[in-house]
């Protein structure tokens, strides 16, 4: 546990006893994410690799015995919101209190009963909201985690990151894949993780930039997205019809080799221009991860991925279509100045990108990619570096 940890923890929990009138019984933390490579694949039993931003979502709970659950953010404004655990429906909240809702109920969904006494939680956040950076997955596992230690559950991380997708995917209504709770719930310090969605099996990779002389900087364009209105559940179907066209169980099944008879096939079956460019994506971004993954542990020049991280943001862009001007000036702006390479990250429609880069020029990009928002007339993005954090934990 860090030094921050500690006066996070007990910050956090002097709110709740404030708010609750007594001490929580535990503080947890659960990290927002970046993804490496790996983007829309999630959902398609690809591959992923993932690594945990030191931004987090903090909360303080304690049981109750009445089926009373209260939550707080001190984000939010407004005061406690006070619900009934055996009254939960899917889809009928629409608020942020949707997200750690939605886990009590998958919980008592899932059989786990003894949740049903309720809780009050107290939560608070550093991930920012709307960047692409898994803000929701965090308030979901910290939710999670301090419940399955308070109950006694006994539920693995990687169980827990399959009821919080559920409570995305169920309660709040929002089609996502399983990559953003499972990088939440288990990613360690210094490393990535090479996450195979289908059977969650999870390979932890070393990642240490700056022992090489290198950074990775995240670039928030302050472009909001929402995945719930619309556009990520369009492309999820099309990938689906285009799985279903290909007579395969998911684009994973779909070899690189064989993408160009696969297209082919597609055009044969009639499929639009639209399902041809999903599954172009898909498959090619897997095969980027694999390449990623294999420099990174072959122990070669790590400074290799850069090109593959660009070229994933052209998938993304042209066949994918969810970047957008402001991602595109981020990527276009940063590899012009010398960074290494650079892509969005996250589901698109805004949120950030990821630039990859010599420590020496990592003033000199962020800088010109900031002027080059200032003459596009758009708004300051915020500029930090990434650095592979701890997972999810209990801090008090």
């Amino acid at each position: 546990m860090t030094t921050a940890d500690v006066a996070e923890a007990a910050e956090v929990a002097e709110d709740f006893e404030g708010l609750y009138g007594s001490a929580p019984e535990g503080v947890w933390a659960a990290p927002g994410r970046v993804n490496l490579i790996g983007e829309h694949t999630d959902y398609n039993d690809g591959f992923v690799m993932p690594f945990a931003l030191p931004h987090t979502a903090l909360a303080a709970v304690s049981r109750r015995t009445d089926g009373v659950v209260r939550l707080h953010s001190s984000d939010i404004e407004g005061g406690v919101v006070e619900l009934r655990a055996d009254a939960l429906l899917p889809e009928s909240d629409k608020n942020w209190t949707a997200y750690p809702a939605g886990v009590i109920w998958a919980l008592l969904d899932a059989g786990h009963e003894s949740v049903s006494s309720g809780a009050d939680i107290h939560l608070t956040s550093t991930v920012p909201t709307g960047a692409g950076l898994s803000s929701s997955a965090a308030l979901e596992v910290v939710v999670a985690l301090a419940l399955n230690d308070l109950y006694e559950l006994g539920l693995e991380r990687w169980q827990l990151a399959r009821l919080c997708q559920r409570a995305e995917n169920v309660y709040v209504g929002a089609p996502t894949g399983i990559m953003d709770q499972t990088a939440s719930a288990c990613c360690t310090d210094g490393h990535a993780l090479f996450l195979d969605t289908r059977d969650l099996s999870q390979d932890q990779i070393p990642f240490d930039l700056a022992a090489e002389g290198m950074r990775l900087l995240v670039v928030d364009t302050q472009v909001k997205h929402s995945h719930s209105e619309g556009e990520y559940g369009k492309r999820r179907a099309g990938c689906e019809r285009g799985a279903e066209l290909l007579d395969v169980d998911a684009l994973r099944d779909v070899p690189y080799g064989d993408l160009d008879a696969a297209l082919v096939r597609l055009t044969d079956a009639g499929a639009d221009e639209e399902v041809h460019r999903l599954v172009r994506h898909v498959v090619t971004e897997d095969h980027r991860v694999e390449r990623v993954v294999e420099l990174l542990k072959s122990g070669g020049d790590t400074r290799a991925i850069g090109p593959i991280l660009t070229e994933g943001h052209a998938s993304l862009r042209d066949d994918f279509q969810v970047s957008c001007p402001e991602l595109d000036l981020v990527v276009e702006s940063a590899v012009e100045t010398g960074a290494l390479g650079a892509r969005m990250t996250g589901g698109g429609f805004g949120g950030s990108a990821i630039v990859l880069v010599e420590a020496e020029d990592a003033d000199r990009v962020a800088k010109a990619v900031e002027e080059a928002f200032s003459a596009a007339g758009y708004t300051a993005p915020r500029v930090f570096a990434a650095v592979p954090s701890a997972g999810a934990r209990r801090i008090r």
